[in-house]
Order: structure tokens, then C-alpha cells, then sequence
């Protein structure tokens, strides 16, 4: 797994070995365990029962089904305690965000403290825009 995926690609992830239903674009619903789920959302499940869009089932050893096709997924309920939501949750809550009260931020100063180009100060090479020429 790459580390910029997002949020729902994790969780399909989370969700391998699981028991999970799908629809397809075509209406077909398929539910059976999922062995392998990849970043495009193409999957696989084993053990599948088919639903048509006529209401006929039929069961299959092994399905693979492109990312593209497929319209929803329904995730079993036991996810939503995976471990990723906690890390989610503290950026949430704004932990991690800020500036603290160790450092000092010198935001818009820029006179000779080393944060930024300063501005306004006039000096022999001019203050801009036909400012002072000594």
C-alpha cells in the first residue's frame, strides 16, 4: 500500500478477509470474501453469490471485478474500529496542529530577525517605488 492513498482505499483495504457486498454499474450484486482488494478498487472475492438484476442467484468459486465497474461497496460494521480512524480522529481534534508554546513566531516582522525579506525599512539603496535616494 502507498502512503498517499485516501481514506476509503484504506478501508477497502481493512476490509480484506472480510465478507463484504458490492453492486456492479450493470445492477448485478455480488457478496463473498475478500481476498485482495487493489488501489484501483479492482477486487477479488471467493465463495461469491451472484444477484442479477432479474432477482436470479447463482454462486461462483472466484470473482474478479474492475475498479471501474463497480458502483458501491457494503463494508462490514466491525470496521468502524479499525485502528486507522484513531489516527484520523487526533488530527480531527486539531492535535498536532500549531505552533505550541515553545516557539516563538515572529509572523510579519521581518526587521533583521531572520524571518522573512522585511519590509519597510528605508536604507542607502532606497525604500522602493522612489523612495529616498541619499
Amino acid at each position: 500500500m502507498s502512503s498517499n492513498i485516501g481514506i476509503p482505499i484504506k478501508l477497502l483495504h481493512e476490509a480484506e478477509s472480510h465478507i463484504i457486498s458490492l453492486e456492479t454499474k450493470s445492477g448485478e450484486l455480488y457478496r463473498g470474501k475478500l481476498i485482495e482488494a487493489e488501489d484501483s478498487m479492482n477486487v477479488q472475492l471467493v465463495d461469491v453469490t451472484v444477484t442479477h438484476r432479474n432477482g436470479q442467484q447463482s454462486a461462483m468459486n472466484t470473482v474478479y471485478i474492475r475498479g471501474s465497474k463497480i458502483r458501491y461497496f457494503v463494508l462490514p460494521d466491525i470496521l468502524q474500529k479499525a485502528p486507522m480512524f484513531k489516527v484520523v480522529d487526533s488530527t480531527v481534534k486539531g492535535q498536532g496542529r500549531g505552533y505550541g508554546s515553545q516557539t516563538k513566531v515572529h509572523r510579519g516582522s521581518g526587521l533583521g530577525l531572520g524571518y522573512g525579506v522585511g519590509r519597510g525599512r528605508v536604507t542607502a539603496r532606497g525604500g522602493g517605488r522612489g523612495g529616498s535616494s541619499k
